[in-house]
């Protein structure tokens, strides 16, 4: 009986710590993109109507 418990709380466990792991390296090749300021739209457009 005791075993059983163990046998299954370390393939939880093993389990628990692959997804961990997966979700991890997904995390960090994830490539963020950052939307530009309105500040630099208005001074792009500026620019834009000066040429």
């Amino acid at each position: 009986m005791l075993t059983t418990i163990l046998i299954v709380s370390v393939v939880i466990i093993t389990i628990v710590l692959i997804l961990s792991v997966v979700t991890t390296s997904k995390a960090y090749q994830f490539k963020h993109t950052i939307d530009p300021s309105p500040l630099e739209k208005d001074t792009n457009i500026e620019q834009e109507e000066s040429k």
